[in-house]
């Protein structure tokens, strides 16, 4: 069956922004339908015929989504002791109408909010531990959820998208997906004009947003900035998360982890 869906499916610090960015310019440049997709009961609103853009910023698809014969997938993750230090970062100073969750208040944090709370802690140990406990533990929950070896999906690394320089694996994804009516040439040119080794290369190219979102875009952040006391106790949670996710083989990283101390200095 030919391919009309294209679906975009990220997790919390994986590269959201960057792909609503990239996706909304295909949908302005090419005129092609786009609509978010959590539940089996939107896809009534999708086109009938031609291209149709579909995301989910949680990368939870309705399996009757997942099921259909012309859709195709995106779905990227990201090192999760990256999304560790991006979000707790993040968190602190997020505007809270773009994230809903930091808006809440529970009476285990004193009656404060999740991003007041996140602040009010005395050091980065205890931020990084409190991340850790709350959003991060269920993005993480969410990638191991996707049902990875799926037919019509391509399963993307962050960390080989953001060294994408010649759009390579892009085109190759778009290409072999082959979606009907979609130029795959002016989808390239907008990927990008939107990506950090691109058209926002330059600092003063970024829009607030995305500049709140970025702090370097580079991988493997953890190896010079997560500390050894937050390493171990996060080896002890998530080791086999990181082997499932293809992001180590063993809990030897936790070695290459300075102490606080030294980060510090």
């Amino acid at each position: 069956m030919t391919a009309r869906y294209l679906c975009i499916g990220t997790h919390h610090k994986t590269g959201t922004i960057w792909m609503r960015k990239v996706f909304r310019a295909i949908q302005r440049d090419q005129d092609i339908p786009f609509m978010q997709c959590y539940r089996a009961k939107r896809l009534a609103d999708a086109a009938e015929t031609g291209p149709q853009i579909i995301v989910n910023w949680s990368s939870t698809f309705p399996q009757a989504l997942l099921d259909m014969d012309h859709a195709r997938f995106i779905h990227i993750i990201r090192d999760p002791r990256d999304v560790l230090l991006s979000g707790m970062r993040y968190h602190r100073i997020a505007p809270l109408g773009n994230e809903k969750f930091l808006r809440e208040v529970r009476d285990d944090w004193g009656g404060l909010s999740y991003q007041d709370h996140l602040n009010a802690l005395p050091d980065d140990h205890a931020r990084l531990m409190f991340e850790m406990e709350n959003k991060h533990d269920k993005t993480v929950q969410e990638m191991l959820k996707w049902p990875y070896g799926h037919p019509r999906a391509a399963d993307i690394k962050y960390e080989d998208l953001i060294e994408d320089t010649d759009c390579t694996l892009f085109r190759k994804t778009l290409t072999d997906f082959n979606i009907a009516g979609l130029d795959i040439d002016r989808a390239v040119q907008s990927y990008w004009d939107l990506s950090l080794f691109g058209g926002l290369a330059k600092k003063d190219d970024r829009e607030d947003r995305v500049a709140l979102h970025v702090n370097s875009g580079a991988k493997a952040q953890w190896v010079t900035k997560l500390p050894r006391e937050i390493a171990e106790p996060y080896a002890e949670r998530y080791g086999d998360a990181l082997k499932s996710l293809g992001y180590a083989d063993n809990d030897d990283w936790v070695a290459q982890c300075l102490p606080a101390k030294d980060i510090a200095a």
